[in-house]
């Protein structure tokens, strides 16, 4: 699910870029980093690049696997779907997140793709793979979800939301997949990519890891694939520095 402010620090939102535009009133970090994923062509150039590398080690890893015994594991925020404009909407009522509103958004089907990521999941289908998606939207939006990742052209064999008042942590549903309960008749999963937007998007990740030894992010680039989001996110809560 999405954080509970929009808040991001100056210097983060200052190294998105070499040059600064003076404008007449400076503008909020918060609305720099909306700014920054709704208008920037590095946004878009860098979740490409992102969606490219994890298509070329998905492609290679198939070789060597039969068609429907392997999966590929994706979050849906700001990993599938974009929902800068509710951010967006949000700032300009000087509001902050609330299940309510986010719930009305949601209904709306109004989130348009990720870049890159529709020709990704096309390529894992296309070499065999299963695609489950594995989100923190609650159950009773999984509906709106499934239809929103459709109308956006993004292909997917299940959805997985999480339970109502269940548990947001997503290691028993990353279970299921695996298992091949989440996919009757599939059987068990290989799961040989994550893909996600906040560090709890994979296996085992957690904010330690920025103080981890360089070691510790040894499957990043490999298995999981990281795209940028610097509008929400478990890091909001790390201490200042």
């Amino acid at each position: 699910m999405r954080g509970a402010a929009l808040l991001l620090s100056p210097l983060l939102v200052a190294g998105c870029a070499t040059h600064r535009v003076t404008a007449s009133a400076p503008a909020s970090p918060a609305a720099l980093a909306i700014k920054w994923v709704r208008t920037s062509a590095e946004y878009r150039a860098l979740a490409t690049q992102i969606y490219r590398e994890a298509a070329v080690v998905v492609a290679r890893r198939a070789l060597a696997r039969a068609p429907r015994t392997w999966a590929v594991i994706l979050d849906a925020d700001e990993t599938l779907l974009d929902n800068s404009l509710e951010a967006k909407e949000r700032a300009a009522e000087g509001r902050r997140f609330e299940p309510s509103t986010w719930a009305r958004f949601v209904k709306r089907r109004v989130s348009t793709a990720v870049p890159g990521a529709r020709p990704f999941l096309e390529a894992v289908r296309a070499h065999g793979g299963v695609i489950a998606v594995v989100t923190n939207r609650d159950e009773h939006l999984c509906h709106d979800t499934r239809e929103n990742l459709r109308a956006e052209g993004l292909p997917f064999d299940v959805v997985l939301c999480r339970p109502q008042n269940g548990p947001s942590e997503k290691g028993p549903r990353f279970g299921r997949v695996a298992s091949g309960e989440a996919t009757p008749g599939a059987g068990p999963l290989e799961v040989i990519a994550f893909v996600g937007d906040n560090i709890l998007d994979f296996p085992g990740g957690s904010q330690a890891l920025r103080d981890a030894p360089e070691t510790s992010l040894a499957d990043f680039g490999e298995r999981f694939f990281l795209l940028p989001n610097p509008v929400y996110g478990s890091w909001e809560r790390n201490p200042e520095r």
